[in-house]
Formats: C-alpha cells, structure tokens, sequence
C-alpha cells in the first residue's frame, strides 16, 4: 500500500479515486528534501544541484562563446600554417599555443562571472521594524499581506561611508534597507551587492563578487583580438614579402586572414572601449550605475581614496563569501517564505512544499495534509445531521433551507479528491 493510501486508511475514510496534482506534490515533496534554489524568489537559474546560479537569460553565454572561440578556430587552423613556415616550427607552434591558452583562460573567466553568485543580499522574512528615533510621521509604506497592519517606515536613510552621509532606499521587494551602492536588478529580480550593470553578453549581474572576474574577461578578450589581428597582419605581409604579391592579391590567396583582421578590428574597438571605461571606474572608485545615475563629476565620491588603494580595493581584496547557501535543506513550511522557480535540468513542480502562502496577497495555495481529519471531521459532523433520531423527518425539512458544506471546505475537499457520498445534482439531505 502506497503511503498516501495509508494515510487515508489510518483517517478511517474511503481512499479517493483520484490522486490530485496537490496531493500528489505533496507526496513527491516528501521523497526528496527541499533546498534553498528549489524556491528561489529570484529569476536566476540553477545547475548541478545549485552549485551554479546564472541569470536568466543564461542563453546568451552561447553567443558569447562562440563569438570568441570561432575566430581562434579559424586562426589555429587556416594562419598557423603560415606562422610555421615564417618563424620556423617551434616558434610558430608557440604563437598558435598561447592564442589557445588565452582562449581558453576567457572561456574560464567567463563561466565564473556567469555562474557565480555577484553578491545577492539575502531578502528579510518580514519588513524591519521602524526605528524609534525616526521620524515617520509624514511618510507611510503599506505592506501587502502584513498580518500586524502596516508598519510606517521611511524610503531612506542616513549611511555614514568615509565620514559621507549618504543616502541609502528601502527594497519593498526584498523588504530591507540597501546597504550603500547596491541596487536591486529588475532583470534577476535580486538585491545585488556593489552593483555595476546586468551584462546581457554574460547573461548575469556584475557585482561586488563577480567584478574583477568580469573585468579580467574583457581585458583578455581585447588582448586576444589584438594578438589574432596583429598576427594576421604578420601572414598577408610574410606573403607580400615572398611572393611579391599587393595587398589585394594577398587577401585573395588568405582570405581568412582579411576576415579576421576586420573582425578582430571592430571586436577590439568595442571590448577595448570597454576595458578603458571600466579601468577609469577602477581608478576613480565608482560603478557602472553609479557613474551613469549620479555624475560624481561634479560631487564629492565618498567611496574615492585615491587611485592606488581604490584599485587594490577592487581587483586586490579578498572576494567576500557568498551570503547565499543555495543547497541549506529547508522544511515544507519554511518553503512558504520563497517562491518556486524553475532550475536547469530540475523542474519544481515535484517540490512544491505542503503549505504556502503568497506575500503579496495573504491567500491560501495548498492544503497541508494535517488538515484531513479537520475537514473530514466537518463533513461528517453534516452527515451526521441526516441521521440523528433528534432532528425532524427529512419530509419534514423545509426545501429553502441551505444544509451546504463551508463552500471553502468544500473547494479544499474537491482538490484532495474526496468524496461527499451524494449522486451529483443531489443535495445533502436528500435520500437516494
């Protein structure tokens, strides 16, 4: 006997004669334990059992990849042969070598700026507590779902960074005041951490934890396309010098090599433009979203400490640990606090916890199954109504009276698939 037939013959009642989609996750859930990424409120997706976390349009690493491993095919197998007859063998291997060897080093920094956490801060359970020496008095945030009415707090404070009073805003979403320089992404629907910009070309958000490997990413792509474009330069003109060829005819006999010169030409405008702005960024101590949104140009930084220590402080720290354990096993009622979301390879629909509420709206989702005996105990409490010797005839029941089932009761009873025990287009308390 399966157990969820167990537990409906331990309730002393008929088995139902179908398995509902609730019940049936319910059973499922209890096979398998939650985790943190099974319920993750956030749009990220998640691999190898939530050891990686990448962002939701993940796709576009694809892309990526293959805008920067394609030219290096192309130039490892159509130019090396030209290197090797230049500079001899062991030379030439050497320049096809190190062009894979950076490759292969991007590939490695672009994984780990996509697949890492960029430093999410955790979202609050409940709306912090207003302090007592703020004044609220003019400024009001209505909490949806808040079961102790709505608490007053204000839309910002006061942060003190580098002896700078600075203004900090509250999250409604992940329900906590923004440490300074974090913002939450609408693309990831999370709180980030010294947040620069969400990266489409990586597919995630570039942050406190995952910036110098972004910027490493950029720098070496832009060496690499400079190392390819000065390289094909050096085969059309090996192939001038020996064959006395112009250098229309030389393209034509190593068209590949014109290809790749125009190509790593553009890429290195835009990846090197790159590099530059955020190399500027590291030096003057500021982000992405920072430098767009509030122009320090004009004002005072207070997070600039001078050139040498604002790079040591970026790219020279210590990496903070994550402030996320994606794989902490969680119990079915604690899943009420997230919202499922889909991983890759994993489907959460198996996983769905026994009860959960939603914030926004306070209402009821599923039905845990402790409440079987409840409901079954008012349902019989009606029937035995039918039967009790101290009630009147049923010929004597007035018609216009409504003997019905709690219509909750009976909206939780149909989703486990019980049974009422009367023909259908009959009422309750009428005899077959």
């Amino acid at each position: 006997m399966s157990g969820r037939r167990k537990m409906y013959a331990a309730a002393g009642g008929p088995l139902p004669t179908s398995v509902s989609n609730i019940d049936r996750k319910v059973v499922d859930s209890n096979k398998r334990p939650l985790r943190v990424y099974h319920v993750w409120k956030g749009n990220n997706r998640f691999c190898c059992g939530g050891r990686v976390m990448f962002g939701p349009d993940a796709r576009s690493l694809f892309l990526t990849a293959f805008l920067i491993l394609a030219p290096v095919v192309l130039f490892c197998t159509f130019i090396s042969e030209g290197l090797i007859r230049e500079f001899g063998l062991r030379n030439g291997i050497m320049i096809v070598a190190i062009s894979i060897a950076i490759t292969a080093l991007i590939v490695i920094l672009l994984l780990l700026t996509s697949g890492s956490d960029p430093g999410i801060i955790p979202r609050n359970e409940h709306p912090p507590e207003p302090d007592d020496d703020t004044d609220c008095s003019n400024v009001s945030v209505i909490w949806p779902g808040s079961r102790s009415g709505p608490p007053m707090l204000p839309p910002t404070k006061d942060a003190t960074v580098n002896g700078i009073v600075v203004k900090v805003k509250y999250c409604q979403t992940c329900m906590l005041y923004r440490p300074p320089r974090c913002s939450h992404c609408s693309i990831c629907n999370n709180c980030v951490e010294r947040f620069d910009h969400h990266c489409p070309w990586v597919g995630q958000c570039i942050g406190k934890r995952n910036y110098r490997f972004f910027f490493m990413f950029i720098l070496l792509t832009t060496l690499l396309c400079l190392y390819v474009f000065a390289f094909c330069w050096v085969n059309i003109s090996w192939m001038m010098h020996s064959f006395d060829y112009g250098l229309g005819k030389a393209l034509m006999r190593s068209p590949i090599s014109g290809i790749l010169i125009l190509y790593t030409f553009i890429a290195a405008w835009f990846v090197g433009g790159l590099t530059a702005f955020h190399f500027y960024l590291i030096l003057s101590n500021q982000t992405t979203y920072e430098n767009c949104r509030y122009r320090y140009d004009g004002k005072m930084n207070p997070h600039n400490r001078g050139c040498a220590r604002n790079f040591a402080e970026v790219l020279l720290s210590k990496i903070p640990a994550s402030k996320n354990n994606f794989r902490e096993k969680i119990n079915m009622y604690q899943s009420s606090e997230y919202n499922p979301s889909m991983s890759l390879g994993h489907s959460t629909n198996s996983l769905t916890p026994k009860v959960s509420y939603d914030v926004e709206s306070g209402k009821r989702q599923a039905v845990a199954v402790e409440d079987l005996e409840e409901i079954r105990s008012q349902i019989d409490s009606v029937r035995g109504l039918e039967r009790c010797s101290i009630e009147p005839p049923h010929a004597n029941w007035d018609k216009s009276e409504n003997w019905e089932i709690n219509p909750d009761i009976k909206g939780l009873a149909a989703e486990l698939g019980m049974q009422y025990g009367a023909p259908d287009g009959q009422k309750p308390h009428e005899e077959p």
